[in-house]
């Protein structure tokens, strides 16, 4: 991964093999970035992506393989315990240019993937919701 800063935004490139949750997670930790969010394009080779089951309160997952565009990136950063939180949404364009998407578990890079993260001042902590099943902005 290479990037650089242009103000409160980091332009990034992760390359080749290397996962972008992963990547985004080091950026943010080297960065001190706490609360912000993202966007991005590329292209992967294996995506695992997600389903939330609002009635059992798990993720139904799936893993994607093959070569696969990376059509839209979109999340949002924020912590948990202190912790970088990161939740992207990812959506994938396969060989039969059949779009595959949800929540984002792993996406792999093939080719590269470009995203841009914008930094915001201050902090939003997320705490485990219940009822819902999900970790939740606390405001």
């Amino acid at each position: 991964m290479e990037y650089k800063q242009l103000g409160n935004h980091y332009v990034m490139r992760v390359e080749p093999g290397e996962e972008i949750l992963e990547k985004l997670r080091e950026l943010c930790e080297k960065e001190k970035i706490q609360v912000g969010s993202a966007v991005g394009l590329g292209a992967a080779n294996r995506a695992v992506v997600g389903l939330f089951d609002t009635v059992h309160k798990v993720y139904k997952k799936k893993e994607l393989t093959g070569p696969m565009e990376i059509t839209s990136l979109v999340g949002n950063i924020s912590t948990r315990e202190g912790e970088v939180y990161l939740h992207f949404h990812v959506n994938l364009c396969d060989e039969e240019m059949r779009i595959w998407g949800g929540h984002m578990n792993a996406c792999y890079v093939s080719a590269t993937a470009e995203i841009t993260v914008t930094k915001l001042e201050g902090t939003i902590e997320r705490r485990m919701d219940e009822k819902i099943g999900l970790n939740l902005y606390q405001f």
